[in-house]
């Protein structure tokens, strides 16, 4: 699929603007602080509703502004579809559909994209709620079901640490506090949880070997780069094996229990101890971790593949989406931190993509065998090269 007409409104830099696009590679090129990254941030946004840079909605709106409307006509084969999102700073996001309005989970994964950005080294290098988001946002894409059960299970992440507060609260007081209510909030928390938890190994076992050789043709046939997984729930059962994470009753049976068992500990420091916020994928190179052992470029390369593994899980066969084409493809001030041969690599593996949107600084960052559609960027001024 591709996206034809894009329109903003009040969102980020931008006043209003409207572009016309291709499929194939577009370039949009500029200075630093322009607004090209804005431009390709909106689009990633339509399909999961959060943004690569920042965790707030409110930062998206235009200062001074109380919401900002992005608007994209997506041609998927041959078929169009008008996909409207206004962002309403500190409520509620509202969508429309081909002008009707519809409920904003509805068009989560309608204009479906992979963006990869200089911040995504932070998959390799940052801490675990990074590469938790990253497979998140991947699952809700492949099943946009999976966005209320996402959002349902924060809720009530935020609502049982406040319960569990109140209850280490009143046990410094020495006041009795009814146990029996957690009892409740531990069923409904472990239903969201065990959903999360077995949807993200199902997509691990899909990313694996495309990871693996993405990264081997990006770094030229470096260490081989492997994912894993490390689940609160097996660590306290001390077990290690993924299989016990496959069933969706078994996982919500034995967090119900780990949570009966660690609720002791969890009323004295307040918060939730084990569930899929407390797990981790992990990444590894030659079988040491990809954290504190890779080199930049490695773990630029490991980066990279992340993000070229989830493009080709999108365009599967088997995908939800593939009767709708590939998912665009983004990448974001990219070339100009890899060196010759990474560079060359990476453009044999998305030159087939039926819209690849570019941003770079300087014309020469955006290699010569993508050279479509060039839009030049400045002072929030798209025009054409």
């Amino acid at each position: 699929m591709h996206i034809s007409d894009l329109s903003l409104h009040n969102f980020r830099s931008y006043d209003e603007l409207v572009l016309a696009l291709e499929p194939g590679p577009t370039a949009f090129i500029g200075p630093n602080g322009q607004g090209k990254t804005n431009i390709v941030e909106a689009i990633a946004y339509l399909g999961t509703f959060t943004s690569h840079r920042v965790a707030s909605d409110a930062a998206l709106v235009r200062a001074g502004h109380d919401a900002a409307v992005i608007r994209a006509r997506a041609v998927r084969r041959d078929r169009t579809s008008l996909v409207e999102l206004e962002i309403v700073a500190g409520r509620a996001n509202r969508a429309r559909l081909n002008r009707a309005p519809v409920r904003p989970r509805e068009i989560i994964g309608l204009v479906p994209s992979v963006m990869f950005a200089p911040e995504d080294l932070e998959l390799v290098k940052g801490d675990p709620q990074v590469r938790r988001r990253f497979l998140d946002d991947l699952v809700v894409l492949l099943s946009p079901r999976l966005a209320g059960v996402r959002a349902e299970y924060d809720k009530l992440l935020r609502q049982r640490a406040a319960l569990l507060k109140s209850a280490g609260a009143a046990r410094r007081r020495g006041s009795s506090f009814d146990l029996s209510t957690l009892d409740v909030w531990d069923g409904h928390l472990a239903a969201a949880g065990a959903e999360l938890t077995v949807a993200r190994l199902n997509l691990l076992q899909r990313l694996r070997p495309l990871v693996a050789q993405a990264y081997e043709a990006i770094s030229g046939g470096q260490s081989a780069a492997a994912l894993g997984y490390r689940s609160s729930l097996l660590a306290h059962r001390s077990e290690e094996s993924e299989a016990e994470l496959q069933d969706v009753t078994e996982v919500r049976a034995n967090l119900v229990t780990a949570m009966t068992e660690l609720r002791n500990a969890e009323i004295d420091r307040g918060v939730n101890l084990v569930g899929p916020h407390r797990d981790d994928l992990l990444l590894s190179l030659g079988g040491l971790p990809a954290r504190g052992y890779a080199s930049h470029g490695e773990s630029w390369s490991f980066a990279l593949a992340l993000r070229l593994a989830s493009y080709h899980v999108l365009r599967a066969e088997d995908s939800h989406w593939h009767t709708h084409g590939d998912p665009i493809l983004i990448l974001d001030d990219v070339f100009a931190e890899l060196d010759v041969q990474r560079r060359d690599r990476l453009v044999s593996l998305v030159a087939d993509a039926e819209q690849l949107l570019i941003t770079a600084a300087v014309p020469h960052d955006v290699p010569p065998a993508l050279d479509g559609r060039r839009m030049m960027v400045a002072n929030g001024t798209v025009t054409p090269e």
